[in-house]
């Protein structure tokens, strides 16, 4: 399946040039060879223009990924010597103290608004061009994706530029707040609604139909304490019920099958980003976790990086019989064949540097839960790696997964939680927080309590880029963990110091604000 529908979205034949004019060029005429009679006839030249909007999210497993996760204590990008010191940047995620300078920071702003000008470009283009009714549900499909960059956005950055045209563009769009962000998103969503497709099938695999779109809004609405200072707890789970009661998706019975080089069968799976070894490159999980030597363990055609790993305090926090811990990659590490991989530039004791740390078992390479310390030396073998997602035997720098954005085990979760804050006693929230635990292979809660809750959604959805937005609503993303001091400043009310909230939202990316002078820095940065 995942062959044929990606192949319908990278089908731009001889809209090629058209779709890839300079987003900033808005003087250049951008169709004066392409007109209503020889394009935007049929349903598969739009799927071709919509494919370049599509594209755009094949950068979600870079620096977003890594805004969403390393800034939290799921994952952490230690120092291993010389490797992974990159100006401090991923310490300073760790620790909170990122800036407007910080790489991640301006990537994760690109990718998104890479998105929404496409969207708008192509919106845009087949409203001028297209027959209006049949444009409309395509128009439409262009809306929603906007719609979740648009969402990606306010949750990274908060106050952000809303731009909703190309062609008539502003090229130095004002800041927009978060809530007025919030509520367009919202407002698109439901628009829309009405006219996106309600059948699950190939022709809807990987794009958004109705059902994506309950669940960008079941997403904003569960957030929108934390976005707009006012609880929808009902709207979240009106539109969690859209998706549960069409009964159309459900939680598979093998938790993994979700994250499995072929997932494109997965019920459980709503919306996906469909990479492509080959033709769709972007998700390498596996060479951003794993150590130099796990190339002889997957027969990787190149060698891994050794960066992130998680927090033993995060690994703990799975029992030892939750299935879900297999999301973990820990121990005495083989090749393929069975031999143990002995690591040659394992740390030994340095007689110019006894302060340096040595590795406790020597050149065997063995994961171990532990890290030692964020730099400048942490062990080269230390964290417990991240391996929720499939590694095939023999895979490129780019996997073939399917990347689930939206899943049915996360729906349940949060709708448990809108009821749950509504009514700590409720039954209901209850019963589908224990229908998530049962397929992990735990015993039933007779009660729910908000650890209960916070750390059943933090395990079923690690390493899948909702760490950060988790920790927000529950109040944990401004503690101290492990290499990190909580969120203080000298800020105070006149006697005692009290929390800083700015590092909440990101700061807006430094060479951004130089383009763009109507922008306006987040407070605290």
């Amino acid at each position: 399946m995942k062959n044929s529908i990606f192949s319908k979205f990278l089908l731009v034949g001889a809209l090629l040039a058209f779709v890839n004019q300079s987003c900033t060029d808005l003087d250049t005429e951008l169709y004066s060879e392409i007109t209503p009679d020889d394009f935007f006839q049929t349903d598969a030249q739009f799927i071709s223009a919509l494919g370049a909007a599509y594209t755009a999210l094949y950068g979600f497993m870079g620096d977003y990924y890594a805004a969403q996760e390393v800034t939290t204590d799921e994952v952490v990008v230690p120092t291993r010597g010389a490797d992974w010191d990159d100006g401090g940047h991923w310490r300073r995620l760790h620790t909170h103290n990122y800036n407007p300078n910080d790489p991640i920071i301006n990537g994760t702003w690109n990718f998104g608004f890479g998105g929404i000008s496409t969207c708008n470009r192509l919106i845009d283009q087949i409203g001028e061009l297209a027959d209006p009714a049949v444009a409309a549900p395509f128009i439409a499909e262009l809306r929603g994706l906007r719609a979740l960059f648009y969402w990606f956005m306010l949750d990274t950055y908060g106050n952000i530029p809303l731009q909703t045209g190309f062609l008539d563009a502003d090229p130095n769009p004002p800041t927009a707040s978060r809530s007025t962000v919030f509520d367009f998103v919202e407002s698109e969503l439901n628009d829309i609604v009405g006219v996106l497709p309600k059948n699950v099938d190939q022709s809807t695999y990987a794009r958004i139909n109705f059902y994506v779109a309950q669940a960008i809004l079941a997403n904003l609405y569960i957030m929108a304490e934390v976005y707009t200072g006012t609880a929808r707890w009902d709207d979240a789970i009106a539109a969690c019920n859209e998706i549960i009661n069409s009964g159309l998706y459900r939680l598979e019975n093998d938790y993994f099958s979700n994250f499995k080089t072929v997932n494109d069968g997965s019920r459980e799976n709503i919306f996906v980003i469909p990479y492509d070894a080959i033709n769709a490159g972007g998700f390498n999980l596996h060479h951003r976790t794993l150590h130099y030597l796990s190339q002889q363990t997957y027969n990787f055609q190149a060698q891994p990086w050794n960066g992130y790993c998680s927090l033993q305090e995060f690994y703990e926090a799975f029992d030892d019989n939750d299935v879900r811990k297999g999301s973990f990659i820990t121990g005495p590490q083989f090749s393929l064949t069975g031999e143990r991989l002995m690591d040659e530039s394992w740390e030994q004791p340095d007689p110019n540097n006894p302060d340096k740390p040595v590795d406790p078992d020597g050149a065997p390479l063995t994961f171990t839960p532990e890290v030692n310390e964020l730099a400048p030396f942490a062990l080269r073998q230390a964290g417990a790696r991240i391996g929720k997602y499939e590694f095939a035997i023999g895979s490129t720098p780019n996997l073939d997964n399917d990347y689930p954005i939206f899943r049915y085990g996360y729906i349940l979760l949060i709708k448990a939680e809108a009821l749950w804050r509504q009514d700590n006693s409720s039954a209901e929230a209850l019963a589908l927080v224990n229908q998530v635990r049962e397929r992990a292979g735990l015993d039933m809660l007779s009660s729910l309590t908000e650890d209960d809750l916070y750390w059943e959604i933090r395990r079923e959805m690690c390493f899948e880029a909702y760490a950060r937005p988790v920790m927000l609503r529950f109040n944990r993303y401004n503690d101290e963990w492990w290499g990190k001091t909580a969120d203080a400043n000298d800020v105070n009310n006149g006697e005692t110091a009290i929390l800083d909230p700015h590092v909440n939202i990101f700061p807006i990316p430094e060479s951004q604000l130089n383009a763009n002078p109507n922008l306006v820095q987040n407070p605290g940065y």
